[in-house]
């Protein structure tokens, strides 16, 4: 499969999944909601990075667009528990927002990923 990813993108994704376990540790001394969201973000941030890895080593098209797709997924999911732990846990937006922003690219560049991926896929049958 010729869909490799640019090792600065594993990197990019490697960076967020390193800002997700920095915000978990600091949550660590936070009310029990916030840390229950915080487990959740480090599982779904931190894996990120382990999709965008294997997408990088798919063997079909197909194989690379799932991987992407969990990272999409992932990201997305991400944002929701940013969000929560924000808006209703009051973790200081000065901590949550650069990793929402953060979100919303990768979230746009996986959509994009996958999207000429398919359109790529449709005129090579």
């Amino acid at each position: 499969m010729n869909g490799r990813l640019p090792e600065e993108f594993r990197q990019r994704t490697k960076k967020y999944a390193a800002g997700v376990i920095r915000l978990f540790v600091r949550l660590a001394k936070t009310q029990e909601e916030a840390k229950v969201l915080g487990k959740q973000l480090l599982r779904s941030g931190t894996s990120v990075a382990a999709h965008v890895r294997e997408a990088s080593r798919a063997r079909s098209k197909d194989e690379f667009i799932s991987k992407l797709g969990g990272a999409l997924q992932e990201a997305d999911e991400s944002m929701l528990w940013l969000e929560l732990l924000r808006e209703e846990c009051g973790v200081s937006a000065n901590i949550t927002v650069p990793l929402e922003q953060e979100s919303s690219e990768l979230i746009a560049i996986f959509t994009t990923m996958i999207k000429r991926t398919r359109e790529k896929q449709k005129t090579e049958s």
